[in-house]
């Protein structure tokens, strides 16, 4: 896998057209912190995880916030990267930009409000 921050996007996705109550997902301490933003966004319910057995149960349960897609944007060979003032904004603020920064994994409003860029990660709307 050479991507495998698009591998939990993809996962996702799929989970959610198939109409699944919830995936698997590998653990990796990133993929949480992301995995946590979604869920305070309302894009997920709940999240488990196992560390002895390596996975991530993301449960979408009665998710308020429905998604039409989620897009990476920034990859292994390329990454994207936004200064503070520069962050965008996802389908007129509709939609959430999920950030890399140095205080942590967070959405392009809670950058703004910290006054922190970083990578960009995704584009969920």
């Amino acid at each position: 896998m050479t991507n495998p921050i698009a591998d939990l996007f993809t996962r996702i996705s799929n989970a959610k057209l198939a109409k699944n109550e919830e995936v698997i997902i590998p653990y990796s301490g990133y993929k949480m912190m992301i995995l946590n933003v979604l869920k305070k966004e309302g894009f997920i319910g709940s999240i488990k995880e196992d560390k002895q057995s390596g996975i991530i149960k993301a449960i979408f349960g009665e998710t308020g916030r429905q998604f039409e897609k989620i897009k990476v944007i920034s990859k292994p060979s390329s990454k994207i990267y936004a200064k503070k003032n520069k962050i965008p904004r996802s389908k007129g603020g509709y939609g959430v930009v999920i950030l890399s920064t140095p205080k942590g994994v967070m959405t392009d409003k809670e950058a703004r409000r910290n006054g922190v860029g970083g990578e960009i990660v995704c584009e969920v709307y």
